[in-house]
């Protein structure tokens, strides 16, 4: 299994591993966390040492991260804060010598057919998840909720990229063909 983290990224993100069949079992959600900070108010960091050891002890192979953008109405001082915080965050993964990649927000929302809020998120991402339940019940969870549908999202643009046609091809068939009959019908007559 494929390990990848899915980060949401500012001081109330989130950060979650998810870990990805590669014989096309369904995905788990391993872990996610808040975005560990330090300080207080005006004071308030990422804590970027809680952030590598959370990262260390689930060694994911990838790491995927919404790309950052200024919030309507945002102000210079909570824009400075958010930047300064996804920069802290891309840092560690770089220090951690994990790939990076990011993900448009519009990308991994379309692809998981949302366009509501937060709840919607959490909704998504119970579904897709449900043994992860307590780790994604509470309404202040989305941010693990996003960074878990970030890593599933974008670990499928990867693997369209990174895996040939014929590659992708070879591994459908190899499931087609060790996939037991369901109701009755063959696996040749599903096809069709």
């Amino acid at each position: 299994m494929n390990r990848i983290l899915g980060v949401d990224p500012g001081i109330r993100g989130g950060l979650a591993i998810v870990a990805i069949d590669a014989n096309g079992g369904a995905p788990q959600l391993v872990d996610a966390i808040d975005i560990p900070v330090a300080g207080i108010g005006a004071k308030e960091r990422v804590d970027v040492l809680a952030i590598r050891n959370w990262i260390v002890q689930h060694a994911p192979r990838h790491a995927l991260i919404e790309r950052a953008q200024a919030m309507p109405k945002q102000g210079a001082s909570s824009g400075f804060k958010y930047g300064r915080a996804v920069g802290a965050i891309e840092a560690v993964i770089a220090c951690c010598a994990i790939p990076l990649t990011i993900v448009e927000p519009s990308n991994w929302k379309k692809f998981h057919q949302l366009r509501g809020g937060d709840k919607e998120a959490g909704q998504r991402a119970l579904q897709l998840f449900p043994a992860a339940h307590a780790l994604l019940a509470r309404k202040k969870d989305h941010g693990r909720a996003e960074a878990a549908l970030i890593a599933l999202a974008g670990w499928h643009q990867l693997d369209r990229i990174v895996t040939p046609p014929w590659a992708r091809a070879k591994a459908i068939s190899a499931r087609a063909e060790t996939a037991p009959a369901v109701a009755g019908k063959t696996q040749e007559s599903n096809q069709s």
